[in-house]
């Protein structure tokens, strides 16, 4: 067990011993009252490294900074409550009070006594509702009720492909990377998603351009991104997963120009060197000051494949990031998905076979069938894109 989550862990236990407690006796008991004492010091401890953190619910598993979690009996027992509930995430960020901590264990205690759902989110405790969804925001619609302003979708690529391909360029020629423009880029597509009601139509618009470095790195961020939000995920780590989907091909910048245009298929020797760009890549992006971590593990890990018979070899103890999962999961669908010099396109059916048929080898089953979901939805919303 890493040390970094040891805390998330002793607070996952306070809070269920707290629950348990309160539905024998009564929240003003004072063996609650002790538990929930010890769950907030945990909570105030884990916030103390952090901005924020997110425990999520993916088919079953617990999910921990990026991590899959061993289940032992409480870690099971929480994923059971939550899943329940229909909870899929919990975001929890700087200013939650007792109070705040106190009305979740007094709902989770509530649900466990009479059946009834009434685990509400607060301003500083999030819950994420088990949904798929392509926009955060219903119909392009604000919290307040008013329509907010609306970027225009199709003009977007062309104003960020020019300081996309100059910050590619750069770290071409220099080895030296501006992270702040991909940050500009990425926080713009989320602010689209926010008021796209079909947020995976970017693609259409981003496909008119020829030059597949961009597209190619900007579609792995948008289905990223569309992955991420489905699931839940908001604030600095959605960010950060579009950040790595931006980024999960930088080591081809070590790669020579030859071989990654080259029509044909790769002779083995070819193929080694091309082997190399992640390795490569992550130790750019670990040099590369501003980087989110996430960005250099996701460049790493991209071709791992979910049975880690891909590259770089690892040991089999290894634990992917969920964030490579995703990225593998979208590398794959628009590496067959995109118009190339040599190849149509293949049909939305056919790559939706294929990805089916590789789940559990080469693609994390549960965001596979997730990815899929998004997918069926776009293809009923929308049926020319398939």
């Amino acid at each position: 067990m890493k040390s970094h989550t040891m805390p998330v862990l002793d607070f996952i236990r306070h809070l269920l011993s707290a629950v348990a407690n309160a539905a024998l006796y009564s929240m003003g008991h004072p063996q609650v009252e002790r538990l929930s004492a010890l769950a907030y010091t945990n909570l105030m401890s884990v916030l103390q490294a952090r901005s924020e953190f997110t425990l999520m619910i993916v088919e079953n598993e617990l999910v921990i900074d990026g991590q899959a979690q061993e289940l032992t009996l409480f870690l099971r027992r929480f994923t059971q409550i939550f899943t329940a509930n229909s909870i899929g995430t919990m975001t929890i960020v700087p200013g939650v009070t007792k109070a705040e901590l106190d009305a979740l264990i007094r709902g989770i205690a509530l649900q466990q006594e009479s059946g009834q759902r009434v685990i509400d989110s607060s301003e500083h405790l999030r819950l994420g509702r088990v949904e798929v969804r392509l926009s955060s925001m219903d119909a392009g619609t604000s919290s307040s009720g008013t329509k907010p302003a609306r970027v225009s979708l199709p003009d977007m690529p062309h104003e960020e492909m020019s300081r996309f391909m100059e910050m590619y360029e750069t770290a071409k020629q220099q080895h030296k990377l501006k992270v702040n423009g991909i940050f500009d880029i990425v926080s713009g597509f989320i602010d689209v998603f926010r008021q796209e009601a079909r947020p995976l139509l970017a693609m259409a618009a981003l496909r008119d351009t020829d030059e597949y470095t961009f597209t190619h790195s900007t579609n792995v961020c948008v289905l990223n991104l569309a992955q991420a939000m489905a699931l839940g995920i908001e604030g600095q780590l959605l960010n950060d997963i579009g950040v790595a989907a931006m980024l999960h091909d930088i080591g081809k910048l070590y790669i020579p120009e030859e071989i990654l245009t080259k029509k044909g298929k790769l002779t083995d020797e070819e193929f080694d060197i091309m082997k190399q760009h992640p390795v490569k890549g992550a130790r750019h992006l670990l040099d590369t000051p501003g980087v989110p971590r996430l960005a250099a593990i996701a460049a790493y890990e991209h071709h791992l494949k979910y049975n880690l018979r891909g590259y770089p070899r690892v040991a089999d103890s290894w634990q992917q990031n969920l964030c490579s999962h995703m990225t593998a999961i979208s590398d794959f669908f628009d590496a067959l998905r995109t118009r190339r010099s040599y190849r149509e396109p293949v049909e939305l059916k056919e790559i939706a076979t294929m990805m089916f048929g590789m789940m559990g080898t080469d693609l994390h089953p549960g965001l596979t069938k997730n990815f899929l979901r998004i997918i069926g939805r776009l293809m009923k919303t929308n049926p020319s894109a398939a």
